[in-house]
């Protein structure tokens, strides 16, 4: 974005979950970064923040943001008002502000809301990161896609009928915010006879890492594992 007056709103994505998955760029901004930001859903339980813990140096101000997430709702709009409004005034200070964001901040990532409240007024950068779908096809190890083939994203949380036509149209699918629509989903992938070409992975890049295939699949899934789907098979 063009630049403008004041600190920069710089989001750093830092990747699934190893610390030794952040890039050099991303350790960098964090290292010497003077205000360190990040949404949390419990006080004191930020994944990114533990994630990036190494890097974030002892004089920085932190700036953690607790958005309990609602079932069905996500978080509310107003969560990201209060963040922003907090940080407004460190930018309009001349005072940079990174944000931490698991995986890649522009996908799927909390920090696009503050881009969007807060880019208008201020210069805005994006650092990426590991996203989790890239993770989970390492843990596996499995191909997302060979030559022609159309790898497509699709939420847990989509109502069925567009689950299904979304995987009816690709040859890789992943899909992402598993937890309360875990049954939902393995229930279609049954019906459309795609579970045993299906990977489940779960923290994927950590030391709670859980990969097997579908059937092997805990009943309850958390929001953070994904599935991903490979017409052409797999092998687990």
């Amino acid at each position: 974005m063009s630049a403008r007056a004041g600190g920069r709103l710089i989001g750093v994505g830092v990747g699934p979950g190893a610390p030794d998955l952040l890039t050099l760029r991303a350790a960098r901004l964090i290292e010497n970064a003077g205000h360190v930001a990040y949404i949390t859903a419990h006080k004191g339980q930020s994944m990114a923040r533990r994630i990036a813990a190494g890097f974030i140096s002892a004089d920085a101000s932190e700036l953690e943001f607790v958005m309990p997430m609602k079932a069905g709702q996500g978080v509310r709009d107003d969560g990201y008002d209060r963040a922003a409004a907090l940080i407004r005034p460190l930018l309009g200070a001349g005072e940079d502000v990174v944000f931490l964001c698991e995986g890649d901040p522009l996908f799927y990532g909390s920090f696009i809301y503050l881009m969007q409240r807060l880019g208008g007024e201020f210069e805005v950068l994006a650092t990426p990161g590991v996203s989790s779908p890239m993770a989970a096809a390492a843990a596996v190890p499995l191909a997302l896609t060979l030559r022609n083939e159309v790898l497509t994203m699709l939420p847990a949380t989509l109502p069925e009928a567009e689950l299904r036509v979304g995987l009816k149209m690709a040859d890789t699918v992943v899909i992402m915010k598993l937890g309360r629509h875990f049954g939902k989903v393995r229930a279609l992938l049954e019906e459309l006879g795609l579970a045993d070409r299906t990977a489940y992975v779960a923290a994927a890049s950590t030391l709670r890492q859980h990969v097997c295939a579908l059937k092997d699949a805990p009943s309850d899934a958390p929001y953070f594992a994904l599935l991903i789907v490979c017409k052409r098979g797999l092998s687990l």
